[in-house]
This record gives structure tokens, C-alpha cells and sequence, in this order.
């Protein structure tokens, strides 16, 4: 045997990583709201890349979701914006009666439908700003007065509070703090009652004072809000010199109190994320049978051609041999995006139909007929790479009948299930568990919460398998308190015994006073 260095020639395939493939991988699991800001850089930067409007006949109008249209800030700007229309209709149809001979002096009086039409423009709610403007043009006249209550409005939240301090405000407007604090007053007597309140104590008690309820006892509850939150009734009680009965009644006064008046004029429209694909029940023509049919939404993407007529354009006015390079890189570039933009689209239907397939119960009975799904089922019917479809159900929604939902909603891990009639090795979804744990709880007796081993009893009479510390990681995960929280939120010590109070009363003021997104249960 000789040991020696050679050349040797040899042929072999392998998988190469170029420009094209990474921007396809990128364009996959980009979102749309992502694609859509890639497409503009591209259209920004390649002139041959045209954008044109989507095509309706994929999606065409009568199926397109009905979203009501927001109502107007301002009535009043809707009216004016109206009122041409209305007097150039009056104006044709009195020019038209008089030409038939019709008494003119009687064709000017306004027609009986108009005042119902503006009425009914009228009472659609204002914003808060619009409405707070308007009653400080009415309750102040002195210019100094109002260009203090001018700012203390700018500093109002969405809630109706307040909370700019009224030193700020002095030192700013150059004023003394006593003018400051004598505007504030003034701006509270502003309805709804609570409006520009600096606290959550001071907006419930102008709604009690209003009442003719602000008495000392209330006074004092309202003072100590987080024994309230705590359940600490007892000591509560003894602070405001009241018996069982009148604290009840209290409580059950401060649950009527509304702790954020100023939402009352709020009227936003919630728009949900804009999902990438429609789920619709559809029926085959030629069985009968009830099925789904599934598209992309066009109208969440700009659709991009290439512009083959500039295309010739450049090349025939190309002279030197750079400029026809980049003509031709342009030209290369803008087919492989209008390529890879199809190419994204038919792996999402492909990767989105099977899903539908797989977990077709859950769209026709709800959550509990959902199947256990990993990546790997899905990869393996659409003999596509895991790793693709991960990248396709990241960040993608789909509009079903039963609500939006992201593509990874439906992998879930699997539980074994010996429910009877059920056959050997049959598994339930993990989310149909957590959601039989919510349904659980949600069912339970207030005074008697389920603990984690009863919960643990009862789905294993429905023969689910399960163990109590993966209940109580479900529960947590639902952000549900453990049974002895529940219990405590659930009951109260007043006097001799456990009264059934509850923990709403007071739940939605103390998360206003912390500022979190939720007012109540």
C-alpha cells in the first residue's frame, strides 16, 4: 500500500444556502404586517415591481366580514359635514314644485324626516375630550380660568382622572395654587360625577356625594379601600363603628359606584388582529356534505407584479454594460419576490387545510373535541419540513366561526383518556382540559372551592388521566387562584359566621386604582 497526496474528480449534490433561499425562509414566517413593510422596502428600492390593488376575484365583496364603522368623534362635525348634502337635496326638490307650480313659500319648511335623521346623529356618543370642552366653555368665562382648566383637561386619561398636581399646574400657569385648586373644584361638578377625580377614594365619593350617601362611615370606609380588597372586613367594620348589616350594605353600595366614569364617552371600535386566512362553512355540490373552505385574506397583503413593459423600456435605452446588469439584477430580483410571495401562499393553504382537517371537531363542536397535534403530524401529511411548518403557523391568524385563532393554537400536548367507549391508547388535548378546568371552577360554589386533588377526582371520573401538580400548573397558566385564594375572595367574617359576599364589589375600583387593563371580573 502506498501512502501518497491525489487530485480525484467527484460529483455529489448538497443543499446550498444562496440569497434566494434565505429571503424565502424569511418571507415564511414573516407576519403580514412584517411581509407587508418587506414589500414596500422592495417596491421603495426596484423599479420594475409595480403594486396593484387585490384581486377580488379571489375574495369578492359579499364575503368579506362585516366590521361596523366607528361612530364620529365630534356630532357635530358629522352634521356639518351632512348638512350640504341635506340643503342641496331641499334646494332640488324645491325648484322641482315650484316648476310643477307648487306654493314655493311651502316647499322651504323642512321635510318632517330631517329633524329624526339629525336627532338620530345627534345622540351618538362624543369623546370625552369633545364633551369636556364643551362644559368648560359653559362653566368658565374668565380667560384665566379657562386656560387653567384647558390644561388640567390635557392631562385627563381615558378613565376621567386627573392626576396632574395642582402645584405643577400653578407653577406652569403662573398663577397661585388656591386658583388652581378653586378650577378643580369647579371641573368636578362636571356629570357624570367622578370626572377629573385625582383618586379612586375622590372619584367614588363625589358619585356618593352626589347620592346624598357620603356619610362619615362611608367616609372612612372609602378611606381604607385596601382593607376592602384584602377582605378584611372585620377590622374594617370596627374602623367605621357600623354593625354587620349597615356594612353590608355599604359594600353592597360601593359595587352600584363607577370607577371609571370617563369610559362612558369612550366608543373605539376594538379591531382584532387582521387574520391571514378565512375559515367559512361551505357545502359540496356534489354530496352534500357540510365542509370548510379556506383563503387568504388578499386585503392584508399589497399585491406586487413585475412591470414587464418597463422592463423593455430600460433594456432598450441601456447603453453601457452596468446599467444593463442592473436592469437585469432588478428584473431577477422582482420575479424571485413575485415567485416567493406565491410560493409563501401555497404553503400556508397546504400547512392551513390539513390543520382544519385534523381538528375538524373543534370547529364543529368547540374545545373539547380538540385533538392532540404536534408539528411532526402535520409535516408528515403535507411532506413538508417540520422546521417549515413551524415557520408557517408563527404569527399567523386564522378567522374561523368559533373566533381568530394563531395557527400553533391547535398543537397541543396529549393526556391519556380511558373515558368509556373510548379505545385503547386514545389521548384528549391538553387545551380541552384546561378548558374543562375553567368550566370546573367557573361552576364551583363560592363558599366551597374545588382544591387542586378534588379537580384531579373529578376529570378523572371523566376518564381523564391527569396529576395534581399538572392541574395546578394548568390553573396557574389560566391565571386562576388556588381554592383557599378563592375561598377567601369568596366569603366574608362579618359577625357570626360566614356571609356570601362577592369579591366584585370593590375588585373593579382597587384594579382601577392600580392601574391594571381589566375594571372588574
Amino acid at each position: 500500500m502506498r501512502i501518497g497526496q491525489s487530485l480525484l474528480l467527484a460529483s455529489r449534490q448538497m443543499l446550498a444556502m444562496t440569497p434566494q433561499l434565505q429571503q424565502a425562509i424569511k418571507l415564511l414566517q414573516f407576519s403580514h404586517l412584517e411581509l407587508a413593510a418587506f414589500i414596500q422596502q422592495e417596491l421603495d428600492k426596484n423599479p420594475l415591481l409595480q403594486e396593484t390593488t387585490p384581486d377580488e376575484g379571489v375574495r369578492g365583496e359579499a364575503e368579506a366580514p362585516v366590521v361596523a364603522a366607528p361612530p364620529p368623534a365630534d356630532a357635530a362635525e358629522t352634521i356639518a359635514a351632512v348638512a350640504p348634502a341635506l340643503e342641496e337635496a331641499d334646494d332640488r326638490w324645491t325648484r322641482e314644485h315650484a316648476d310643477r307650480g307648487g306654493d314655493i313659500a311651502s316647499t322651504v319648511r323642512p321635510r318632517d324626516d330631517l329633524p329624526e335623521a339629525l336627532d338620530f346623529v345627534a345622540e351618538r356618543p362624543r369623546s370625552l375630550a369633545v364633551y369636556v370642552l364643551e362644559q368648560i366653555d359653559l362653566l368658565f368665562a374668565d380667560a384665566t380660568d379657562k386656560r387653567i382648566a384647558l390644561k388640567l383637561a390635557e392631562s385627563l386619561d381615558e378613565a376621567g382622572y386627573c392626576r396632574l398636581p395642582a402645584a405643577d399646574v400653578a407653577e406652569a400657569m403662573a398663577v397661585d395654587i388656591a386658583v388652581v385648586e378653586r378650577v378643580s373644584a369647579r371641573l368636578r361638578t362636571i356629570e357624570p360625577a367622578g370626572l377629573f377625580a385625582r383618586t379612586l377614594a375622590e372619584c367614588l365619593a363625589a358619585q356618593l356625594a352626589e347620592r346624598n350617601r357620603l356619610d362619615p362611615a362611608m367616609q372612612v370606609l372609602l378611606d381604607n379601600l385596601d382593607l376592602v380588597a384584602a377582605g378584611e372586613i372585620g377590622p374594617l367594620r370596627r374602623r367605621c363603628g357600623v354593625d354587620d348589616e349597615d356594612m353590608r350594605e355599604m359594600l353592597a353600595e360601593l359595587r352600584t359606584l363607577d370607577p371609571r366614569p370617563g369610559l362612558a364617552f369612550d366608543f373605539e371600535l376594538i379591531q382584532p388582529v387582521a387574520p391571514d386566512l378565512y375559515l367559512t362553512a361551505a357545502k359540496d355540490a356534489d354530496t352534500g356534505e357540510e365542509g370548510w373552505h379556506i383563503e387568504l385574506n388578499t386585503d392584508a397583503l399589497p399585491k406586487v407584479l413585475v412591470d414587464r413593459n418597463y422592463h423593455a423600456t430600460l433594456m432598450k435605452g441601456a447603453r453601457a454594460k452596468p446599467d444593463r446588469d442592473f436592469v437585469a439584477e432588478r428584473f431577477q430580483s422582482a420575479n424571485w419576490l413575485v415567485k416567493t410571495l406565491e410560493q409563501r401562499a401555497t404553503t400556508i393553504l397546504k400547512v392551513a387545510r390539513e390543520i382544519v382537517k385534523q381538528q375538524d371537531g373543534f370547529f364543529r363542536h368547540g374545545v373539547s373535541a380538540l385533538k392532540p397535534l404536534v408539528l411532526r403530524d402535520i409535516a408528515i401529511a403535507t411532506e413538508l419540513h417540520e422546521s417549515t411548518v413551524s415557520r408557517v403557523t408563527s404569527n399567523k391568524y386564522i378567522a374561523t366561526p368559533r373566533g381568530i385563532f394563531e395557527l400553533k393554537y391547535f398543537f397541543t400536548s396529549a393526556l391519556p383518556s380511558r373515558s368509556p367507549g373510548a379505545a385503547a391508547g386514545a389521548m384528549v388535548s391538553s387545551e380541552a382540559v384546561r378548558s374543562r378546568i375553567r368550566l370546573l371552577i367557573g361552576a364551583e360554589s363560592a363558599l366551597q372551592p374545588l382544591s387542586d386533588d378534588r379537580l384531579v377526582e373529578m376529570l378523572k371520573g371523566e376518564g381523564i388521566e391527569i396529576a395534581r401538580r399538572t392541574v395546578a400548573k394548568y390553573r396557574e397558566a389560566l391565571r386562576i387562584p388556588s381554592s383557599a385564594e378563592r375561598r377567601r375572595l369568596g366569603r366574608v367574617n362579618v359577625g357570626r359566621g360566614p356571609s356570601p359576599v362577592a369579591p366584585s364589589i370593590v375588585r373593579p375600583a382597587v384594579i382601577a386604582a392600580q392601574g391594571l387593563a381589566g375594571a372588574g371580573d
